[in-house]
């Protein structure tokens, strides 16, 4: 059996605050306001999120409220607390109140927008190699389904480490390439409206050139320069819609309203310490008549016209279905307690020079190298090599079956051993590990986690890296 982790003290934990004392010191010293196990290291907060406990205490009041009496919850006593729930969204985001609709998670919110889109034959669909994997399959089945006409669906390879001149040239690039493929197309990002006040299906004669780029990237975890892309994707007659899961709450200054994206997607839960799963659709009012429906169709869908649907557009995504409300509530005791924390600067600051110190620590650990050797890419992720062969593009080391076997291993020892965990992945030919930095981190959680892994790795070349290489000859 694996070492477990130190056990420290008896936690006591810390269900509430007082907003006149001033918040302990961030690291293991703010630990007892979640309620983790003690022993356990979480370096993964970036994949599920982590809600504090006087959210979660904000979130047990609010679900007891509803249990007493579901018929005044929903009809009368819910509505004002999702109208501030929703200002607090938009907000930090840079939105405005009425641009911004709350929905269980970033997938939804594209397959939202992606399924209200009217596709004629010729539109395209550019995604990436980096995108979430979800929303790749989610391209992938509108290229593939049966009904016509479909888009045609692309995908950028990127190669990280990249700079942003190198993301930007590659992106802008890829585009032309695209266009040239569709030399009798047009392309613009104006909707398609066949006759005054009403939308239609017609064609106005040009297509569609959708992009679904990510604000930071999954897997590895790079910062892409989206606004730059934003701007690229309007001078080019493309609409932008990012997939901003990862930055509420990890990046600074999103601004939507300066930036203009078409459509920008965020997850509350990861990053800004709301209860899962809630996320933040934004949609400017001069696309809103494209949103024709939530997802599902509600009682408040409307008729076509351009006039009812940007009306409607924030009735129809409340109360759409019935639904648990209270991860989209929990938004407003999630913001109160990062600002007690010292706000979004503060919060960010430390994460980030976490990330960057435990990034080097771990490399140091395992004996190999950080994805983003300067630091540039990097918010409270950090992405470091593993000490496992690498493929070249000649060879292939890792078969499907092998690179499902090796993640099983990493979860289930990382978990059931070490008591810990990171994401590790296989990217280009080489083994990946995400490390996420939060305010109850410190430099320790990564070398515990380089420790394990560094094991973890060595068990896997000993035993079915070892096989896999004597059953090839």
């Amino acid at each position: 059996m694996a070492q477990m982790a130190d056990a420290a003290e008896p936690v006591v934990e810390r269900w509430t605050y007082d907003v006149n004392e001033k918040a302990p010191a961030f690291g293991h010293a703010i630990r007892s306001f979640w309620g983790f196990d003690p022993k356990y290291i979480n370096l993964n907060h970036g994949s599920l999120g982590a809600p504090p406990l006087p959210v979660l205490k904000r979130c047990h009041e609010f679900a007891t409220l509803t249990e007493r009496n579901p018929d005044r919850f929903y009809r009368l006593t819910a509505p004002p607390l999702l109208n501030e729930a929703r200002k607090h969204a938009a907000q930090a985001i840079g939105a405005d109140h009425d641009e911004v609709v709350l929905i269980p998670n970033a997938l939804q919110a594209i397959t939202t927008v992606l399924a209200n889109f009217e596709w004629k034959e010729g539109d395209v669909l550019l995604g990436a190699n980096t995108s979430y994997i979800a929303v790749s399959r989610y391209l992938q089945f509108l290229g593939d389904r049966s009904e016509q006409p479909r888009p045609d669906v692309h995908t950028i390879e990127y190669a990280f480490p990249l700079t942003s001149k190198e993301i930007l040239d590659q992106f802008r690039s890829e585009i032309w390439k695209i266009k040239q493929l569709y030399p009798n197309d047009m392309f613009d990002d104006i909707p398609n409206i066949s006759r005054p006040g009403r939308i239609g299906s017609k064609s106005t004669g040009k297509n569609k050139f959708v992009v679904i780029l990510d604000s930071i990237t999954p897997m590895p975890s790079v910062v892409m320069p989206w606004k730059e892309m934003v701007k690229i994707c309007r001078e080019e007659g493309a609409w932008s819609v990012v997939d901003g899961a990862q930055s509420v709450g990890q990046e600074l200054n999103i601004n939507v309203s300066t930036a203009k994206p078409d459509f920008f997607i965020t997850n509350c839960h990861k990053w800004l310490y709301a209860k899962r799963g809630c996320s933040v659709l934004y949609v400017p009012k001069r696309n809103q008549h494209i949103i024709r429906s939530s997802i599902p169709t509600g009682a408040k869908y409307v008729a076509r016209s351009v006039e009812a649907v940007c009306k409607n557009f924030i009735d129809q995504h409340t109360l759409n279905a019935t639904v648990d409300l209270v991860p989209f509530l929990s938004i407003t005791p999630a913001v109160q307690f990062r600002k007690w924390l010292g706000g979004e600067v503060q919060i960010n600051m430390y994460c980030q020079q976490l990330a960057v110190a435990g990034g080097w620590k771990l490399a140091e650990v395992l004996g190999t190298e950080v994805l983003d050797s300067t630091g540039e890419m990097i918010r409270n992720m950090t992405t470091v090599r593993l000490p496992l062969p690498a493929e070249e593009l000649s060879e292939q080391v890792y078969t499907p079956d092998l690179r499902t076997k090796i993640s099983a291993i990493f979860t289930e020892r990382l978990l059931e051993e070490w008591n810990a965990y990171a994401v590790c992945f296989f990217y280009r030919g080489k083994w990946w590990c995400r490390c996420s930095a939060q305010v109850y981190n410190e430099l320790a959680d990564f070398e515990y986690v380089g420790r394990a892994i560094k094991k973890i790795c060595e068990e896997i070349r000993e035993t079915i890296l070892l096989s896999a290489e004597n059953n090839r000859f």
